[in-house]
């Protein structure tokens, strides 16, 4: 009988990262889950709660929107959009699934986005990388995951917690 350690899990490989110049708010997931990568969308599964939240951060109809128009917006208001993780082994969603992990290579991150102030982390998975970035400079915010694996909170609940991300910042977001 075979046991956990001798199942072959998946190889995957995550998003490319919604980044520009103008990017001051960064938000980072753990690892796009499967209806994500299936779609190569970030936040694909149609209960996140991620693109509402934005939508209401920004002022945007960013939910309502087709996927390629709301990136573009998305970065216009100064948000991008990336996981701790690169690749990672994984059946499923969750992140208690995640084997292997292998984290994104954030070195160019000033480089690339050089106005980038707060980083943000999508859940307690990706939280435990805000010490890393904390200790670059930044300020950094974990956040309830907007995953509807955690649904203990509302939207309303929800949201009220993410304005930390805009809160403070020159200018709007």
């Amino acid at each position: 009988m075979a046991n956990d350690t001798d199942l072959i899990l998946p190889a995957l490989t995550g998003l490319a990262p919604v980044i520009d110049a103008r990017t001051r708010i960064l938000v980072l997931g753990s690892f796009p889950g499967a209806a994500s990568l299936a779609a190569q969308q970030y936040y694909a599964h149609p209960r996140n709660l991620l693109w509402p939240i934005l939508s209401a951060l920004t002022g945007e109809p960013l939910a309502q929107l087709p996927y390629d128009e709301r990136l573009p917006r998305l970065l216009a208001h100064g948000f991008g959009l990336w996981d701790v993780l690169g690749a990672c082994e994984r059946e499923g969603s969750l992140d208690s699934a995640i084997r292997k992990p292998a984290a994104n290579d954030f070195a160019r991150l000033r480089e690339l986005c050089p106005l980038l102030e707060t980083v943000g982390f999508n859940g307690q998975t990706s939280g435990k990388f805000a010490p890393q970035f904390a200790a670059q400079g930044y300020r950094t915010v974990v956040l309830p995951s907007t995953s509807p694996a955690h649904a203990s909170l509302t939207l309303a609940q929800k949201l009220e917690i993410w304005r930390q991300l805009i809160d403070g910042l020159d200018g709007q977001a």
